[in-house]
């Protein structure tokens, strides 16, 4: 009787238990891919919706799409805006000025002629014809009236793509948390942002830094767990151009000079609250070098970075700053 009694409680309390629920998504996004994992009490599949985010921001700030918002303000057709444009403008402007113009949205026209953009090549590229594609350079240029954007010059071309992925990492992660999941983690092109925990491994999430490689192989240099954080990382390793004496420039433009950076930095990974942050400080920092990184965090302890890069003998070393986690 009393091993019947205490088995029927036990299976009551099995029933009332709410039961977490793995769900993984997984597919093409912004011209890379995307991996979601959340755990939720009635196995909820949040495709659909997931999917109409990713059309409504690219519809907004997709520059690989002519009647994109942002398309039409670059070619001058529109300059009305929706909410996710404003939102990436006014961070973007943030950080412009606290980076001293490090970070730029308004290089892509530069970075369409070094050819690692949506319009092409520029043929003969030289000082004459970087000097007067500058002209049209900076953010300080640019202002938001409401829902329209005010540009000086009719030539400023804006490209988000070095913050976009990371805040729509923010956009499905809000609205996961919007309907009450906990648990979950959000990567897009490497993008990642964090809540809770991994439930099946009773552990925080596990993400890698991985090791450049320029051939275009694949291996961790550093484990961490992330936690109730995002994670960002911009290197040079696998997006580069080898111009026909084998030099080879990376695709962060150098927003003060035009040109492809040129710094020893090879990746940056950047941890902070929200991945929008994380992106465009992990853009910025390529540009500034390890110098001004160090001097910058000294003054932004909110934000985590570990820096991999050559030393002068072209050795591989890394350096943690602001309390970047070990392995």
């Amino acid at each position: 009787m009393n091993r019947f009694f205490l088995g029927f409680i036990f299976c009551v309390s099995l029933v009332s238990c709410k039961q977490h629920l793995n769900t993984k998504l997984a597919g093409p996004v912004f011209g890379t891919t995307y991996h979601i994992q959340y755990y939720s009490d009635n196995n909820q599949v949040f495709q659909h919706k997931i999917d109409s985010l990713f059309e409504v921001i690219n519809t907004s700030m997709s520059t690989y799409q002519s009647n994109s918002d942002i398309s039409k303000l670059n070619r001058n057709e529109s300059n009305t805006i929706d909410n996710h444009f404003a939102k990436v403008f006014d961070t973007s402007k943030d950080i412009y000025k606290l980076t001293n113009g490090f970070f730029d949205p308004t290089i892509g026209v530069l970075v369409n002629a070094w050819d690692f953009g949506p319009e092409g090549n520029i043929v003969n590229l030289d000082s004459l014809k970087v000097d007067s594609l500058m002209v049209s350079v900076g953010l300080n240029k640019v202002t938001r009236e409401g829902h329209k954007i005010i540009k000086q010059n009719p030539n400023t071309f804006i490209d988000f793509n070095a913050i976009a992925k990371g805040y729509g990492v923010d956009v499905i992660s809000e609205f996961l948390e919007s309907q009450k999941i906990d648990n979950y983690i959000v990567e897009i092109g490497g993008e990642i942002r964090t809540k809770g925990v991994n439930i099946e491994k009773d552990k925080d999430w596990k993400v890698g830094v991985e090791m450049p490689h320029f051939d275009g192989t694949q291996s961790v240099i550093r484990a961490i767990a992330l936690k109730d954080v995002a994670m960002a990382t911009s290197g040079t390793y696998r997006k580069f151009k080898v111009d026909k004496n084998g030099n080879r420039y990376s695709h962060i433009i150098d927003t003060k000079t035009g040109y492809p950076s040129k710094t020893n930095l090879l990746s940056i990974s950047v941890i902070a609250s929200n991945c929008m942050t994380a992106d465009a400080y992990a853009t910025a920092f390529k540009a500034m070098g390890i110098e001004k990184v160090k001097e910058f965090l000294k003054n932004h302890p909110e934000l985590k970075v570990f820096l991999i890069y050559e030393d002068e003998n072209q050795a591989l070393k890394t350096l943690a700053l602001n309390g970047f986690p070990e392995s």
